[in-house]
This record gives structure tokens, sequence and C-alpha cells, in this order.
């Protein structure tokens, strides 16, 4: 059986570009995170916009757009689901 992600693959954030901030699901930070992005709709990676609860893989990282945050979900390597 061949799990898959339906997530697009997007590499990894180019600091040249527009990305909105990534928070670990355990980021002690992320109220500070939260005050600096008040609820965006939009999320940014690489210059691209995705919408709140848009999910996204960078590299095996499963990231998924929360109000202007990217959040850690899980992983994205299928055999480690």
């Amino acid at each position: 059986m061949t799990d898959s992600i339906n997530a697009p693959q997007v590499g990894a954030p180019d600091p040249e570009l527009k990305n909105s901030p990534i928070a670990e699901e355990t980021d002690e930070d992320s109220e500070v995170l939260r005050q600096e992005v008040p609820g965006d709709p939009v999320c940014y990676f690489n210059n691209n916009a995705y919408k709140h609860g848009d999910d996204i893989c960078s590299g095996n990282i499963l990231l998924r757009c929360t109000y202007g945050i990217w959040r850690q979900t899980g992983s994205c390597d299928p055999d480690n689901l």
C-alpha cells in the first residue's frame, strides 16, 4: 500500500524571497509569532501565497498555513507518516 501526501513540494525557503514565519508544533515562541502576524488570511513561501488551511511540503516537513504562520504538522515522507 502506498500512502501519498496531497501537498505540493516547494523546496527550501529562499531567504531572498517573501516567506511567512515557520513555527514548530512545540514552539514556545508561537505566541510571539502570532502577535507579529495577527491573523493574516494567507501565508507566503518563496513569494507564493497560500490560503489559511493549505498544506505544503518543504523537503520532508509538512507545513500548514494557519492565519499567516506556517505550522509543522507532520512528515511528507510516506515512510514516516
